[in-house]
Order: C-alpha cells, then structure tokens, then sequence
C-alpha cells in the first residue's frame, strides 16, 4: 500500500538537508510544526510516521505556513 512517506523522496534521501527541505523537517526528521500535509483535500494525521494511506489517484500537498514578523 503507497503511503505519504513513499511518495516523498525527500524522506528517503541519504543527501543533506538544503534550504528547501531545513524549512519543512526539523532535525529528527519530522514534519516542522509550522508544516501541513493535506492528501485528498483532508489534513495528514500522521506527521511523524507520514502513514497516511494513498490510493492511485490521491494528490499530496505540501504546504508551509508563512511567519516571521
């Protein structure tokens, strides 16, 4: 079964964090608090594991808050 973390690339990749991914993963790894995934328009559950099941059709959105002052 394909789940948010297979889809990822991000998640599996040995390659050292970048500017685009420093803003989305703390340093365990884990989704920032500051961080939402949406799969099928609902909000992921999941945020450490990113378990959320996918079908063939889902459509994953990664989006980031904006902050600062």
């Amino acid at each position: 079964m394909a789940t948010v973390d297979r889809v990822l690339p991000w998640r599996r990749s040995a390659a050292p964090r970048d500017e685009v991914l420093g803003p989305l993963l703390d340093d365990q790894g884990h989704l920032r608090a500051n961080v939402v995934i949406f799969v099928d328009g609902r909000r992921s559950g999941d945020r450490v594991a990113l378990a959320d099941p996918l079908s063939a059709h889902s459509r994953v959105h990664v989006l980031q808050a904006l902050s600062g002052g």
